[in-house]
């Protein structure tokens, strides 16, 4: 088995994956059937109602397509109701239900916990500082 190169993108996307892993499996402690990246649609609809369906895919890092299925799913599991928009019938209205609403009251506190975990023995400044270099990263790879 070839290694990978043990680059800083190599680390960030591994970092992230291992959040993810870790996140989702303390999230099904609470909540039966649930991902990273519906909790993340649930969160963004919560916070944000007006949100349409392209914002919230770019928010979540998905395509449209990959959004609309994910949602879909949300609706049967009953997270989610969708409803045609009355000024414009090709848009649909989504919301969040009673069930999404409690399935994020239930995960709050699991986020705080996973977060305190993740950051564990990382100053405040070397957060800071983190968020700091990759913005600039993001910065330098969108003015090309």
């Amino acid at each position: 088995m070839k290694i990978p190169a043990k680059t800083v993108f190599y680390t960030i996307e591994r970092t992230i994956k291992t959040y993810r892993k870790f996140s989702k499996k303390h999230f099904l402690k609470v909540v039966d059937d649930i991902t990273v990246d519906q909790k993340l649609v649930l969160q963004y609809l919560n916070d944000h109602p007006e949100l349409s369906q392209n914002e919230i895919a770019e928010l979540v890092f998905k395509d449209n397509a990959s959004l609309t299925r994910m949602i879909d799913l949300m609706v049967r599991k009953g997270f989610l109701k969708r409803s045609i928009n009355p000024d414009d019938r090709r848009r649909f209205n989504i919301e969040l239900t009673p069930k999404g609403k409690e399935i994020l009251e239930k995960l709050a506190p699991v986020i705080i916990t996973n977060r305190k975990k993740a950051f564990a023995g990382i100053s405040q400044e070397e957060l800071m500082q983190l968020d700091t270099t990759l913005n600039k990263i993001i910065s330098n790879l969108n003015n090309d």
